[in-house]
């Protein structure tokens, strides 16, 4: 699918969604936070959660829901990782996967033979070189940079070796997304990521694009442009080779 040439328009406001009627997704529990106004969003996000849960388990895809970052990591640990015993694993540029701390965890079990494409101790040729075999690995991790409620997964990419890998590659593909991720469909999702996500990870990088100074996707042709292949997963081929987590939580960009 090819991308607009200008930024997408800002989509109409959409119904809300339904209720999921997913027995194991009832019983994610919303983080818990201090004040009734926070329980409040927490519910109202869960609920968005299971409805985007539902759609992605028909399309194929494995999708867990937890109240937090802290419950994602265990679910990794604990269960993702014993059950399929990965020998080798990478992963992709995510800050949400960083924050949870899955990289010292996984290098601290001494099973796993662990390609850390982002060791800025090594030259960058040889960085490239190792993100071309990360695309071999039994698990790779990644985030998203949006989730729809009709179960898609929607990103954008530099290089592309984080799209690279949820298309084609990696055994397994394990997916660590917050709520803010979860949007109503592709025109809200592309909005979301040219309009915010993309000049938000070009500041974090200190790239020189126009979208430093406005904020706002220029469509720019600057060498350190970040927004290059986009990879839309509407359905997870073979199944059950994406899993995705979706946290009650904010996180990433």
């Amino acid at each position: 699918m090819s991308h607009p040439k200008k930024s997408p328009k800002k989509p109409p406001k959409q119904g809300g969604p339904k209720r999921s009627d997913n027995t194991a997704a009832k019983s994610a529990k919303p983080a818990a936070q201090p004040g009734p106004a926070n329980q409040h969003r927490d519910d109202f996000w869960n609920i968005r959660l299971l409805t985007a849960q539902e759609a992605l388990e028909k399309g194929n895809f494995i999708c867990h829901i937890v109240s937090d970052l802290a419950e994602a990591r265990k679910l990794v640990l604990e269960t993702i990782i014993p059950s399929h015993q990965p020998e080798s694993a990478s992963w992709g540029g995510s800050m949400t996967f960083k924050e949870s701390g899955l990289v010292e965890a996984i290098k601290g079990l001494g099973t796993i033979k662990v390609l850390d494409t982002y060791d800025t101790s090594l030259p960058n040729e040889q960085r490239l070189e190792m993100r071309r075999q990360a695309l071999l690995v039994d698990m790779f991790f990644t985030g998203s940079n949006a989730v729809t409620e009709d179960g898609a997964l929607v990103n954008l990419d530099m290089i592309g070796n984080r799209v690279g890998a949820l298309a084609f590659g990696p055994k397994k593909v394990v997916v660590l997304a917050g709520r803010n991720k979860v949007v109503a469909g592709l025109d809200e999702a592309m909005f979301r990521i040219k309009e915010y996500a993309a000049p938000a990870n070009a500041m974090k990088l200190n790239k020189k694009t126009p979208c430093l100074k406005t904020s706002h996707c220029q469509d720019c042709s600057s060498e350190d442009r970040i927004c290059n292949t986009w990879v839309i997963n509407e359905k997870s081929w073979p199944k059950a080779r994406i899993e995705v987590i979706l946290i009650n939580q904010d996180l990433g960009l």
